[in-house]
């Protein structure tokens, strides 16, 4: 028997272990089945679960178990990112906290504590999913820098080295003084700053007594400056292009360029050029082939560059006393206070980045893009909702080429190395590099040797990287001076950006380079779930990489999922103290509970607002069905193996029956199309409504009769229905699911084996033929009839202890005789003493409602005080009036509606509706007693 109250604790963990340990989540690569295949989205080895994880694993889940109840070969493939800069800054600080840098360590050592911290805490984000239900293949579970997929790292960039769509360049990049990195466009976060314009003035050259003015919320970078440029049609400045201005404090003479770059209403319309520091003065700098002057170090430091006085100076210090340098000088004109974007490193938010010019590896991703395009447009990938293709679009159509190397330590190191080059055969001892790209030390050492020659040494040094000397000469290197038949070569020091490993996800996790079963038979994947977030980071690249590859597309669906906001519809953030910890509500309400949530609303296109009280609605349907359970078993309600259910005689059961195969079609075809609100909500309603508070009161005096062949239909019926119901719940709601499969079957879950259980059993197979659509019309009918009577009742507060007389006028023959079939469960469900077909007038003190052809009339002069419930009607009215006057007025209050939140103007538009409609409700109730 099952106890009298559900706790999910007590069920959740006893099922995970069992269902792990039996290998019911394994794909089976010899199975003859129709493969299925969902690549997870790999989360942080850092990462603690956030509801964004549950929402895209509780989908990727539903997925997983309905199509292996739908019998195919089902591989969700499970994994974990290295996360690179997340990764490095978690073990840095706790080095930190024992007073050690990783410097002081070297790069060996240092590496070594991170994987010792990797295996002693990085399985965190993977125990979390185990406690939300997640069923991956956990038997294939990858890691980004395991020895397969660091293989498949080495193989990609070797080839796309070769085919020179990999390069090294000096270019411009988002640079992250504080980590000594380099950041990809993706990697930023631009945050709005309270911030100043300086408006600075140059003196022109010819006549310093005149200048151009021109403003900039950095002044530290004019140290740097190589131009003014100004819009070629400006009538102010045109007599001055081609002549040139003195740098205030540097010196350097530097010309006004006419450039379209420059807008002549925005500021003074002069534009001071810095080009190695900023990114559209990079791309002007290269038109009129402008010095480029890096006036910044690695740590953001001013370099040796800037003259004498500011050298070694942070850039903001060197900011204040360039100011007050300028101020000094006569030269600084209007300050303005503003508000501007700044660009903040994405992961801590903390740092402010710089564009700083630095030699960095490239890959060339607009090549690469092409036929990513392409596969989207032709339909080999489609995105669902379809709107975010448009997003796909813009971002692959103007594509940059993608910085792929990271000053980092831990990450996929470039399997690049560098040595001296040759001149007419001799080695050369200087500051020019050869590059050896080799996905291993030996065959880049057998191309050494191959260029070098015989009787040349060749020796390979293992490198402290410091990215303030990342070029090398090679006449520091002991030896190669002295005797020029012996040359050393060292490894690039800088590893690949995260998401170059993740990009090979999809066939790299299924054994490639080598040419795998598993290759040949999951890939490509069926159905990728992931967050809008991403799309760039993630999506794009892996089609990039999986059609160069593997010569398909890595996915034929793409499902982007919404974002899960607070209850308010506020993203949920640390500073805003709205996040809402999945782990604490799986303790509080379930895991069932708050997979049911996500899925109820993970409408497409909308982001989710959650709110706890949802998650404990959905906890009280578990119970519902929990106690739904306990009544067929306290009823003897039995699954039968020999149960027909086109068989059922009685109407009441044919309708249930009819209803359960509708409720199979709906939820398959609400989850084939990716509405998993429409396949949960479809569940919920059935199980609450049609099953629960309709089919089982129904079965009450059924199972109560004496009639000994319809109770036993009835009880195998419920049954039967519930079977079906449970099954269809299992991708939702797996921890109930399965207990209450168990226990219907008349076992305790652990005395059944792995195929008697629910994860192990089909999805029902119902059809046509299981519904009977006059039995489907017949039940709504008196459902409808039923329910008109109980709104009737609630109207007037008729306590459900009163049974009162009703009057049937215009009724058809056809509904006469389902009154007269069914009226046992009428007058039982709708609490009347009697009903009457009626020909004349309603009698004085009646209400009434029209139900299809017929006149539903609740006599009520003998039931209530008519008088008295007109009086309290009216003053029901007059409250309900009184209140929607107070909403109205603060709604025309533009003070209000410009200061108050929005959800708190949202909420009172609200209960303005629902006055209404309650004031409404109420006029018609008086309009039936006869007065308005």
């Amino acid at each position: 028997m099952l106890d009298k109250t559900f706790d999910p604790k007590s069920v959740e963990k006893k099922h995970y272990k069992r269902w792990e340990e039996s290998g019911v989540f394994a794909a089976d690569v010899s199975s003859n089945r129709v493969p299925y295949t969902i690549p997870m989205p790999p989360p942080n080895v850092t990462g603690s679960l956030h509801m964004g994880h549950a929402l895209t694993m509780t989908l990727q889940d539903i997925l997983t178990r309905y199509r292996r109840m739908r019998g195919n070969d089902t591989l969700w493939q499970p994994g974990t990112d290295h996360a690179g800069i997340a990764t490095q800054m978690v073990v840095e600080r706790e080095l930190n906290k024992q007073g050690i840098s990783r410097h002081e360590l070297g790069r060996e050592k240092f590496l070594e504590k991170v994987w010792e911290w990797k295996e002693q805490s990085g399985n965190t984000i993977t125990t979390q999913l185990r406690r939300l239900g997640a069923s991956p293949d956990w038997q294939r579970e990858r890691f980004t820098m395991d020895d397969g997929l660091s293989e498949a790292v080495k193989k990609v960039f070797v080839q796309l080295y070769k085919e020179g769509l990999i390069y090294k360049d000096k270019r411009l990049v988002n640079w992250d003084p504080k980590l000594h990195t380099a950041l990809s466009d993706l990697e930023v976060s631009m945050i709005e700053t309270q911030g100043h314009m300086w408006n600075l003035k140059y003196p022109l050259t010819d006549d310093p007594s005149k200048f151009i003015e021109v403003g900039t919320t950095r002044p530290e970078t004019m140290l740097g400056d190589t131009a003014v440029a100004v819009h070629p049609e400006d009538e102010r400045y045109k007599d001055l292009i081609g002549k040139t201005v003195t740098l205030p404090i540097v010196g350097r003479e530097i010309p006004i360029v006419a450039d379209d770059y420059a807008d002549p209403e925005h500021g003074t319309g002069a534009v001071k050029i810095t080009p190695a520091h900023d990114f559209n003065d990079f791309e002007l700098g290269k038109r009129h082939n402008l010095e480029v002057i890096n006036i910044l170090d690695a740590d953001a430091k001013i370099n040796e560059n800037a003259p004498e006085e500011y050298q070694g100076l942070d850039r903001f210090e060197a900011r204040k006393k360039i100011v007050a340098a300028f101020e000094e000088l006569g030269l600084l004109g209007d300050v303005e206070e503003i508000t501007h974007t700044v660009p903040y490193d994405e992961k801590s938010k903390s740092t402010i980045l710089e564009p700083w010019l630095t030699d960095q590896w490239y890959c060339d991703a607009e090549t690469l893009a092409k036929p990513a395009i392409k596969a989207v447009e032709d339909g080999r990938t489609e995105f669902v909702p379809k709107n975010w293709e448009k997003t796909y679009f813009e971002w692959m159509r103007n594509i940059q080429p993608w910085c792929i190397s990271r000053q980092l330590w831990w990450g996929h190191r470039i399997p690049a190395w560098y040595g001296p080059t040759t001149e007419n055969g001799a080695v050369q001892a200087s500051f020019a590099t050869k590059v050896f790209v080799s996905e291993t030390e030996e065959q880049m050492l057998e191309e050494a040797r191959q260029y070098y020659g015989d009787g040349v040494k060749i020796l390979v040094q293992e490198t402290t990287p410091d990215n303030r000397q990342r070029e090398r000469t090679f006449k520091d290197i002991d030896g190669v001076g002295d005797n020029p038949k012996r040359v050393v070569l060292f490894q690039d020091t800088d590893v690949l950006d995260t998401w170059f490993s993740s990009a090979l996800w999809p066939f790299s996790t299924l054994g490639w380079p080598e040419q795998t079963k598993e290759l040949g038979r999951y890939y490509p994947a069926d159905t990728l779930i992931t967050g809008f977030d991403i799309i760039f980071f993630w999506v794009a690249r892996m089609m990039m990489m999986g059609l160069h590859f593997m010569g398909d597309v890595p996915f034929r669906k793409v499902y982007i999922h919404a974002l899960v906001r607070d209850e308010h519809g506020q993203k949920m953030s640390k500073t805003k103290g709205n996040i809402v910890d999945p782990l604490a509500v799986i303790d509080e309400y379930g895991a069932d509970a708050l997979r049911f949530t996500l899925a109820a609303l993970a409408a497409q296109g909308r982001d989710i607002k959650l709110a706890t009280s949802r998650v404990e609605g959905y906890r009280n349907f578990a119970t519902k069905l929990w106690n739904v359970a306990r009544y067929c078993e306290m009823n003897d309600c039995k699954p039968d193996p020999a149960f027909v259910p086109q068989n059922a005689k009685h109407t009441v059961n044919r309708w249930i029956i009819s209803e359960t195969a509708l409720l199979a079609e709906k939820t398959a075809a609400a989850l084939e199309a990716y509405r998993f609100n429409d396949a949960a909500n479809a569940l919920y309603h059935f199980a609450w409504g049609t099953f629960c508070d309709w089919y089982i009161e129904m079965s009450k005096p059924m199972l109560q009769g004496a009639d000994e062949t319809e109770k036993s239909e009835t009880r195998t019926t419920a049954a039967w229905v519930f079977e079906q119901l449970i099954a269809m719940l299992n991708p939702v709601q797996p921890f109930l699911s399965e207990e209450l499969h168990a226990h219907l079957h008349g076992k305790k879950p652990d005395e059944t084996d792995k195929n008697e259980w629910l994860i192990s059993a089909s999805w029902p197979e119902l059809t046509e033929k299981d519904v009977d659509r006059a039995a489907i019309e017949e039940i709504d009918w008196v459902i409808r009839l039923i329910t008109a009577v109980r709104r009737l009742r609630s109207d007037k507060g008729l306590p459900p202890a009163t049974f009162i007389r009703m009057l049937l006028r215009g009724t058809s023959k056809e509904n006469l005789a389902r009154l007269q079939a069914h009226e046992d469960i009428i007058k039982r469900l709708a609490r009347l003493e009697s009903i009457t077909p009626h020909d004349g007038d309603a009698p004085e003190g009646s209400i009434q409602d029209v139900l299809d052809e017929a006149t539903i009339i609740l006599p009520l002069a003998d039931v209530i005080d008519i008088d008295q419930e007109r009086a309290r009607l009216k003053k029901e009215i007059q409250k309900v009036e009184t209140e929607i006057e107070k909403i109205k007025k603060k709604l025309s209050n533009e003070n209000f509606l410009q200061k108050a939140p929005e959800d708190v103007v949202e909420e009172q538009k609200n209960r303005k509706a629902e006055a209404e409609d309650a004031h409404n409700k109420l006029m018609q109730a008086l309009k039936q007693l006869g007065e308005a």
